[in-house]
């Protein structure tokens, strides 16, 4: 079960085995009404999808690991769309042979603990779906 604990304008959150990272980080950012942070973190999983973007195609193309990896770094922000919590986290794993894959997390199971920091920030930067390159893009609100 997902534990955290607030430490000034930060949640340090602790993610068990078989918990998905992009699920709890959502349930985490709408219990506590976090609209805006930055997201950083380590630990181990497993069942990993990452995908890699290609504007050309205005497609995103889905990489799959279902061994267990070590999570060499978890980045990315909290933002809001259409008034919702939105995460944008990349990832960078290595296997046991210290082989390492990255890309845009869609999800990942822990495998042994995930030690994840979620630094909230005043404000509010919303998302906005840009036709031309085919992503929700930052967009800053006053």
């Amino acid at each position: 079960m997902m534990n955290y604990q607030k430490i000034q304008d930060t949640y340090v959150v602790r993610l068990d085995r078989g918990e998905e990272i992009m699920t709890k980080l959502t349930e985490l950012a709408e219990e506590e009404g976090i609209r805006l942070a930055t997201v950083y973190g380590l630990g181990a999983v497993t069942d990993v999808e990452m995908g890699f973007y290609d504007v050309t195609k205005k497609q995103y193309y889905a990489n799959t690991f279902s061994e267990d990896y070590e999570v060499l770094h978890l980045n990315g922000n909290v933002t809001t769309k259409d008034g919702a919590p939105y995460l944008h986290v990349h990832l960078t794993i290595a296997d046991s042979a210290g082989r390492t894959f990255g890309g845009h997390l869609n999800k990942a199971t822990i495998a042994v603990t995930g030690e994840i920091f979620v630094r909230v920030l005043e404000g509010t930067v919303a998302r906005k779906m840009d036709e031309t390159i085919g992503i929700n893009l930052m967009e800053f609100v006053e």
